[in-house]
């Protein structure tokens, strides 16, 4: 079995927005297809916010792995999130998710990235037993938190009182 990871460029945009479309429908994701191609299409054509990488075995495209740069004074520079990592399901559980951990945390080192951060569901232990394999390291001390920003999505208290 063969397996490259291919950086994605604009040019697959076209590709990429099935498979991105796929995951999130995988995972109960909220998104609409504009926002999805809008967000892909930035993160293609912009390095420097990280980058999708198209993940092939025997020559067919399989999947895709998304990190999304950011800055850590803890990580001491720059980290990144494996903000979306897919493969479709005749792919799965045949050691191709491990390879791709790997070889993303090769691409990574060479974009200077300190470390790598991701997000699984509790619920997925499929998925946690591969990232720990892979050397993910569960940070027990710390919870995730969000803030959305746009489209309504954030609403303080006093908002929601004024309402």
């Amino acid at each position: 079995m063969k397996i490259q990871l291919q950086r994605a460029t604009p040019h697959h945009l076209a590709e990429i927005l099935p498979l991105v479309a796929a995951y999130h429908a995988c995972e109960h994701i909220d998104s609409s297809a504009q926002g999805r191609e809008s967000a892909v299409r930035r993160l293609l054509q912009d390095p420097g916010l990280g980058g999708v990488w198209r993940i092939e075995v025997d020559s067919q495209l399989a999947g895709y792995i998304a990190l999304c740069r950011g800055f850590s004074i803890e990580f001491n520079g720059y980290d990144a999130f494996v903000d979306e990592f897919f493969l479709l399901p005749e792919f799965r559980r045949r050691g191709i998710g491990k390879n791709v951990l790997a070889r993303i945390a090769s691409e990574a080192r060479k974009l200077d990235i300190n470390a790598l951060h991701l997000e699984v569901a509790r619920e997925n232990q499929a998925a946690r037993k591969l990232y720990s394999t892979a050397g993910f390291v569960a940070r027990d001390k710390y919870l995730l938190m969000s803030l959305a920003l746009k489209d309504g999505s954030a609403v303080t208290d006093e908002e929601e009182n004024d309402r």
